[in-house]
């Protein structure tokens, strides 16, 4: 029987590989707003910064 609170060694590198990239977005959108003119991209980018 298989544990579905189990993940594979893959499964939890691919977690990992996701969390990173989120992360390293979320820094690069923080930093950029204070340069973005374009209202609907600093719409979008607050978005993904939430605070």
């Amino acid at each position: 029987m298989i544990n579905p609170q189990t993940l594979a060694p893959h499964e939890m590198m691919d977690i990992h590989e996701i969390m990173n990239f989120k992360t390293a977005c979320l820094a690069k959108s923080k930093m950029m707003q204070g340069l973005v003119f374009d209202q609907d991209l600093k719409d979008l980018m607050q978005k993904d910064v939430p605070y």
